[in-house]
């Protein structure tokens, strides 16, 4: 009977069939009998045997168990394709050794710069003011280190080193090839072409915690690359001192068109001072009108003048008070009215003292006598005289008083009208001094700013030059490129096995024998 003939034990034949073929034959078998259950319930026709006949063709099923993992299935696939692995990894390593030795090398070095956010104080006042918080000085320092790598920059260092004359900027015949086969509106500008491959060269990175930036340039040699990056580091320096020289210019340049329009306002304003001078007669002397001048000098005139009258009248009324033979006599009036007065009184005396003596007929009494008469002559004529010079001294020292006096009673009218006008004068100089200072402001700082724009006080400092490196940054080591060449082509190989054994065994028919038995 067919069931006597089921699989009771592995025959010869189904040793050659797969793991896969074996678990779709178990699940038609059940499938089957699951059918065969239900067509004896409902008493149908049985399915004619040819319906069961296996396809070769990928199924549902099959992509089903082939999800599932079978560890002998991939040992069986990576043992076939070990072979074809190792001779990929061979020529691996081989194309990664070719690589190392052939490809063209790149040395990259490095330079450290500190940009000080703050300028050096050279000037009071600079143009460029200090950054003081720590945000806006950073923000300096990143702005300064864009220009670094700007395009200005690295023109100028395109121009500075001939760079489109170097086959590794600049390839004729390669940007020839790649203008032609691109766009009409394709760039074919050698210097525009050597700038971009400098730009791809050219790195920067900034430490986190300090105000120093780190430039790293990449070249076939180390000598060329240490060559750009003291020119980027040379022109970046210039760049940034033209830029401030630029800005003090433009400043200067503004502050020169201003300075003619405020210089005809101070020479219109000086001008309107002095007409008005002109116009009220406003003499001035020392910052003072002369009017108020001459009136002070009158007033000190006229306090002296009063004293000399004072003075002579007291001289005056002493003299006339004192008589001829005053007691008090004061040489300050008239020294030989003072020496006769003295001597008038030894003479005197000296008569007094001979009377006791002497009769009033003696010779001595009648000569001293003789002598005091003539001596009272002579002082009674110094007397008359004496008074008449104090008289006149006096009357002139009263017609000086009332000179004076009138003067200033002339002089006190113009001196309030002049007083007056003065105020508007006070004005129009007020006017003047202020057009003056903003105008003298402006000239000092434009000559300042013209003098700063001659300065450099940029405060740049490369703290760690470029150096020769110790080996090339790129391609790596040939040993490492030989061996991730290998590693990469063994990897490859296996990938490829696995692949091969995945469709082998999804498209491989199942075996009929196992098939018949899950019929019965």
């Amino acid at each position: 009977m067919p069931a006597a003939s089921g699989p009771s034990s592995p025959s010869a034949a189904d040793s050659d069939i797969s793991a896969l073929e074996r678990i779709a034959n178990a699940r038609r078998r059940a499938m089957l009998q699951q059918g065969a259950q239900a067509t004896q319930r409902v008493a149908t026709p049985v399915v004619p045997s040819h319906a069961s006949e296996p396809v070769a063709t990928v199924t549902l099923d099959k992509i089903g168990d082939f999800l599932e993992l079978d560890f002998r299935r991939l040992f069986v696939w990576l043992r076939a394709g070990l072979a074809a692995a190792c001779m990929l990894a061979v020529v691996g390593g081989v194309v990664g050794a070719a690589y190392g030795l052939l490809s063209k090398q790149r040395y990259t070095v490095a330079t450290e710069i500190l940009i000080n956010p703050a300028n050096l104080q050279v000037v009071e006042n600079d143009l460029y003011s200090q950054p003081g918080q720590v945000d806006s000085q950073i923000l300096n320092a990143r702005s300064k280190q864009r220009i670094l790598t700007s395009g200005n920059v690295l023109a100028r260092v395109v121009d500075e080193l001939n760079l489109t004359s170097d086959p590794e900027f600049f390839d004729p015949d390669r940007s020839a090839t790649a203008s032609g086969s691109g766009a009409s509106g394709g760039k074919s500008d050698p210097k525009l072409i050597a700038q971009e491959s400098l730009a791809e060269r050219v790195s920067v990175t900034a430490d986190e915690t300090s105000f120093v930036t780190t430039l790293e340039v990449s070249a076939e040699t180390a000598s060329k690359a240490i060559l750009i990056s003291q020119a980027i580091v040379k022109t970046f320096q210039e760049e940034l001192a033209e830029a401030e020289s630029a800005g003090a210019g433009r400043a200067a340049a503004a502050l020169d068109s201003r300075l003619g329009e405020l210089k005809r306002g101070v020479q219109t304003a000086e001008e309107k001072v002095e007409a008005y001078r002109r116009s009220h007669n406003l003499s001035t002397s020392n910052g003072q009108l002369v009017s108020s001048q001459t009136m002070t000098q009158l007033n000190s005139e006229i306090v002296d003048a009063q004293s000399r009258v004072i003075a002579a009248q007291s001289s005056y009324d002493a003299l006339i008070a004192s008589g001829v033979n005053g007691a008090n006599p004061d040489p300050t009036v008239s020294e030989a009215l003072a020496a006769l007065r003295e001597k008038a009184n030894g003479l005197r005396q000296q008569i007094d003292s001979q009377s006791m003596t002497f009769g009033p007929r003696h010779p001595t009494i009648v000569r001293l006598k003789t002598e005091f008469e003539t001596v009272s002559s002579q002082l009674r004529a110094e007397f008359s005289r004496t008074v008449g010079t104090a008289k006149a001294n006096l009357d002139k020292a009263k017609a000086s008083l009332a000179s004076l006096s009138a003067r200033m009673n002339d002089l006190r009218g113009n001196v309030f009208s002049d007083s007056e006008s003065e105020v508007a004068l006070r004005e129009l100089e007020r006017d003047a001094a202020s057009k003056r200072a903003v105008y003298e402001s402006f000239l000092s700082r434009a000559r300042q700013i013209a003098e700063r724009e001659q300065i450099d006080t940029t405060n740049v400092q490369v703290i760690s030059t470029a150096v020769p490196p110790q080996r090339r940054s790129w391609p790596p080591r040939t040993p490492l490129v030989a061996g991730a060449g290998a590693f990469a082509g063994f990897a490859l190989g296996m990938l490829l096995a696995i692949a091969m054994g995945i469709m082998r065994d999804m498209r491989q028919p199942p075996n009929r024998s196992s098939v018949g038995a899950s019929r019965a």
